[in-house]
């Protein structure tokens, strides 16, 4: 796979000579610079994509580095998101080799006691797993999923179009209406922990809520968190948690094969140092080689905000008011994350957690509220909450048979002022550091899997910095291009403006997850940044008929 992967990056493209003009330079090859890369493509530009990795990708990448017969996901491993996408979904993917697998259970949030709340895209196995924990708790859970049929189609059209989404948005207030209205409202304004404990009497639904919850940096005591809990489940629920067969970078070999047949090129190993920007316009991009890559009509950014404003753009080329408002510009959590290649499956208490792709480690909703409070108070957590992967579980190709190919993560402060464990981590994240932090991290998952460490064959651990190293975006390892809180959100992503992929320079869009809607693989701010610049191009007639084209949901219905 390996092999396979590095061809991608560097197949069919074109060393650009400096002083050659394309129509737009996309910087990154992340999945959200390769989805506007794309658009644009299809609109007929002639699109050159710059990237600083010796590979495309940004973290939607594999390899074989913890063990040759073992394909391990750097980042990112599974995509509801994607799945869901109107944006991905137009691209057909398929049609340039991407195939996706699903593990017999999406998600599962097993307990020391043995007990075990279970995500399955069956709506029944669901309920019945709740109701082991109480009775009429099944029940509750396909109330919330029919609220979630209701609106659904609106809501994710709503969810990837750019600030404001004004039809889809007119659309979404009518299924509220219809779905319960204010009420419903609020149970998805209300933190994850009031609203699992106003829909169920047991453990199981609030744990499914609140561990969805912690996918972002949202504590159960977070305003929207029981929202963005539910999104996530629901997406789950109706969508399951895929994976690409062969590993992640399936999905960035796809997208690079569809730009290439459109002419557009990658180039890989080539870092961005600048924005060329002239009387108030971006025309082109400087790189690290003294390369002049100029652009005739637009250039976007797949950059976290902060490295685009006063980084990549010369503040002098900027508002103050922009400036002063990065300041306030919050990272989501660091992230901390070991893989394994695995002698055999993952020895479960609970049996059931051994059949899903996705397990969330945590002894309870009280022991979420205190791995997020530690983190809050800049602590690391000493009984870390986990997202672990089992990737053979979900896709066979990943190990040998009988095996498993696995990972975990977990959060930790971007700065750091005690260890709540004790065993002196400090954030130097020297190599001693980073094996005290697999260890406990180890330690948890065996709390839940006696047996577990006994097979491991080998390990690589992926520390903050190094996640950074290896994906400029993920500063310090936060994996969602910002904070998912509330006051970063909507109108208030990346700052308080519009909400929109345009920014003061003109022909100079933001295509990350830093914009809106954030963080997740599913395209939508590369999107939302192409049709941003496209729309500057068309005649007003053209225009209009353009907007009216993205205004078609998946089913490619009017509205």
């Amino acid at each position: 796979m390996a092999g396979e992967h590095d061809g991608a990056a560097t197949e069919g493209t074109t060393r650009v000579t400096p002083g050659t003009t394309t129509d737009a330079v996309v910087i990154g090859a992340g999945p959200n610079g390769l989805v506007a890369a794309n658009l644009l493509a299809d609109a007929g530009w002639n699109v050159q994509v710059l990237e600083e990795q010796p590979e495309p990708g940004g973290a939607v990448r594999h390899d074989q580095g913890v063990d040759p017969a073992f394909t391990n996901d750097l980042f990112s491993s599974f995509y509801p998101l994607a799945a869901a996408s109107p944006v991905l979904a137009g691209l057909r993917l398929q049609d340039h080799g991407l195939r996706w697998s699903h593990a017999p259970h999406v998600l599962a949030h097993p307990l020391s006691d043995g007990s075990c709340a279970v995500l399955d895209q069956r709506v029944d196995t669901t309920a019945a797993s709740l109701d082991a924990f109480a009775p009429g708790d099944g029940d509750a859970w396909r109330r919330l999923h029919d609220a979630w049929d209701r609106i659904r189609p609106d809501l994710l059209d709503a969810l990837f179009t750019p600030f404001p989404p004004v039809r889809a948005g007119t659309r979404l207030a009518l299924r509220l209406r219809a779905a319960g209205g204010l009420r419903l409202a609020r149970t998805l304004a209300l933190p994850v922990r009031r609203m699992g404990e106003e829909e169920f009497t047991g453990q199981g639904g609030r744990l499914l809520l609140a561990g969805n919850a912690l996918h972002a940096d949202l504590a159960p005591e977070s305003a929207g968190s029981g929202g963005f809990g539910w999104l996530m489940a629901m997406l789950g629920q109706t969508y399951g948690f895929p994976v690409p067969v062969g590993g992640s970078g399936a999905l960035t070999r796809a997208l690079v094969r569809r730009l290439e047949s459109l002419g557009g090129q990658v180039r890989c190993g080539q870092r961005v140092e600048s924005v060329v920007v002239r009387d108030g316009r971006a025309v082109g991009v400087r790189t690290a080689g003294g390369e002049t890559v100029e652009a005739g009509r637009a250039v976007l950014a797949d950059v976290s905000a902060p490295a685009l404003y006063g980084d990549l753009v010369a503040p002098r080329h900027l508002p103050d008011q922009l400036l002063s408002d990065l300041r306030r510009f919050q990272w989501d959590f660091a992230t901390f994350k070991v893989d394994w290649a695995l002698d055999g499956p993952v020895p479960w208490r609970a049996e059931q957690a051994a059949r899903a792709g996705t397990v969330h480690v945590a002894d309870g909703v009280d022991e979420l509220t205190r791995f997020a409070a530690q983190i809050a108070m800049r602590q690391v957590p000493d009984r870390p909450f986990l997202l672990f992967g089992q990737m053979t579980r979900s896709d066979p190709t990943r190990s040998p048979a009988g095996t498993e190919a696995a990972w975990a993560y977990t959060h930790v402060p971007h700065r750091i002022t005690a260890d709540a464990g004790d065993q002196g981590i400090t954030g130097d994240w020297h190599p001693d550091a980073r094996n005290r932090m697999a260890d406990r991290v180890e330690q948890q998952v065996e709390r839940f899997a006696p047996g577990f460490r006994a097979l491991i064959r080998a390990r690589r651990v992926l520390a903050p910095p190094t996640l950074q190293e290896l994906d400029a975006n993920l500063m310090g390892g936060a994996l969602n291009g910002g904070t998912t809180a509330l006051h970063q959100q909507l109108v208030f992503r990346p700052v308080p403006g519009l909400g929109r992929p345009d920014t003061p320079v003109a022909g100079l869009f933001l295509a990350s997850a830093s914009a809106h809607p954030g963080g997740g693989v599913h395209g939508a701010p590369g999107a939302n940044a192409a049709r941003a610049a496209l729309r500057r191009h068309l005649p007003p007639g053209l225009a209009r008929a353009q907007r009216l084209l993205t205004a078609r949901d998946r089913t490619g219905r009017k509205t």
